[in-house]
């Protein structure tokens, strides 16, 4: 049995060395980092995942950004302990941090990443849609919370501003559900992956 609840401040400094762990060293010099700087990240879809001994075993995180004017949920980093991948816990955080998004108002997500793995999610190219550089664009993947939420978006992916950031984008701003409590969880499905994006 696992728990998963939203990432407290205390949390941060284990998901942190998780990072470190599961990524190289120079992961914040990546593009997409430089469209959370200085941003609050979206702390209800920031999920960490422990065992029943309180050990975290995964933590994924989103970052609001902009695409065409229209407010997008930025995934990643996601990670899983070295010793527990391959045990679905990957895909327990994406589906369920996914579900939240969509309860709370989100229209679309997008992440940087391998399309054959986020593929079995719903995600898909993003044509489009342009990262910066030295993003790849062929790892440029969209994910629609509501059908046809990507229809007509195009441009570049650009740093949240607006002064209601923290609370997750005046458009969005919706009182969490329930489900965004803490809950006990026990893993579906037998793959996992992590994302650096």
């Amino acid at each position: 049995m696992y728990e998963l609840c939203p990432e407290s401040p205390n949390d941060t400094p284990e998901v942190e060395a998780l990072l470190d762990l599961c990524f190289a060293p120079g992961r914040t010099a990546l593009s997409s980092y430089r469209l959370r700087d200085g941003v609050p990240a979206v702390g209800a879809l920031c999920l960490v995942l422990r065992d029943g001994s309180g050990v975290l075993l995964g933590a994924i995180r989103y970052w609001p950004v902009r695409v065409g004017g229209k407010p997008v949920l930025l995934l990643g980093p996601v990670a899983v302990h070295p010793t527990t991948q391959g045990e679905g816990l990957g895909g327990l955080l994406m589906r369920e941090s996914l579900g939240r998004a969509k309860e709370l108002g989100w229209e679309r997500a997008m992440l940087v990443g391998d399309l054959p793995y986020y593929r079995r999610f719903g995600f898909a190219k993003l044509d489009d849609v342009e990262m910066p550089p030295p993003t790849n664009p062929d790892r440029v993947l969209g994910y629609e919370l509501v059908e046809g939420a990507w229809d007509g978006i195009t441009g570049p992916v650009m740093r949240e501003s607006g002064a209601d950031v923290a609370a997750g984008l005046a458009e969005i701003r919706r009182d969490p559900p329930q489900s965004q409590l803490c809950t006990e969880m026990e893993p579906v499905g037998a793959q996992d992956a992590t994302s650096q994006s």
